[in-house]
C-alpha cells in the first residue's frame, strides 16, 4: 500500500499561543518591575551601613525620601511637613502597625532627616526605618 503525503495528516505545533504567552509574561514582568521601582526612583545617594537589611514587604510601607536640600518626597511628589504628618496619622489610624521607611540623602543635613523622623514618631509610628546601603564586605 502506498501512502500519500496529506498536509493535514502531518503533526504540527501551533506557535501562535506560545508566542502570545511569552509576550504576556514579558509585559507582566516589565509592568511589575516599573511599579516596584516608583518609590525608589529618586536620585538619592544613601549613606553606607554595615547592618543594612531588606525592607519588609509584609505590609504596604510609606517610603519618605529626603533630598540633600531638605525636600520631602513621598510617591514622587514633594510634600510639606504638615501634610506629611496628616498623611502618616491617617495611615496609622487605619493600621496601627504601619511601616515607614525614611531614605535620607547622605548629603542632607541631619536636621532635615531628624524632622521627618520626629514627624513619624509624633504621628504614631513606633519604629520608623532609616534606610541605607550595605558596605562592601571585603
Amino acid at each position: 500500500m502506498i501512502k500519500s503525503h496529506d498536509p493535514e495528516a502531518a503533526a504540527t505545533i501551533e506557535l501562535t499561543p506560545i508566542i502570545d504567552m511569552v509576550f504576556l509574561l514579558l509585559i507582566f514582568f516589565l509592568v511589575a518591575t516599573t511599579f516596584h521601582q516608583t518609590e525608589r526612583e529618586m536620585q538619592i545617594a544613601l549613606p553606607v551601613s554595615s547592618s543594612a537589611g531588606p525592607i519588609s514587604a509584609a505590609m504596604r510601607e510609606i517610603i519618605i525620601n529626603v533630598q540633600d536640600d531638605g525636600q520631602i518626597i513621598v510617591s514622587g511628589s514633594v510634600i510639606e511637613p504638615d501634610d506629611l504628618k496628616a498623611m502618616i496619622q491617617q495611615a496609622v489610624a487605619l493600621n496601627p502597625e504601619q511601616k515607614v521607611t525614611v531614605r535620607g540623602d547622605r548629603n542632607a543635613a541631619y536636621g532635615h532627616i531628624a524632622l521627618v523622623l520626629d514627624i513619624c514618631k509624633g504621628s504614631g509610628v513606633s519604629e520608623p526605618y532609616l534606610d541605607s546601603v550595605p558596605t562592601d564586605a571585603g
